[in-house]
């Protein structure tokens, strides 16, 4: 299977794990989603500084500045997999 296509099978397999991820988790799926599918996170966010979800999700893409897609496509397929595995 391609990685393009083993990468929309884990976004569509993540929405149906056995167990809900915890926040960190959550975080870091939505972190390595947006890396996979837009690139590095813009320089000013446009969140308004009072919504606290936007901006955590927002500094959990930024982190990850500068990876490759399609490295991040890969760490997203093996994290999937992982929280799939588990009990």
């Amino acid at each position: 299977m391609e990685r393009n296509e083993q990468f929309e099978t884990a976004v569509a397999e993540s929405k149906s794990l056995p167990a809900r991820p915890d926040n960190e988790t959550l975080l870091r799926l939505y972190g390595l989603y947006k890396q996979a599918t837009s690139g590095d996170a813009p320089e000013k966010s446009g969140f308004n500084m009072f919504d606290f979800v936007a901006k955590a999700k927002y500094e959990a893409w930024k982190k990850l500045q500068g990876m490759d897609p399609e490295a991040a496509k890969l760490q997203y397929i093996e994290l999937v997999a992982a929280l799939k595995a588990k009990p």
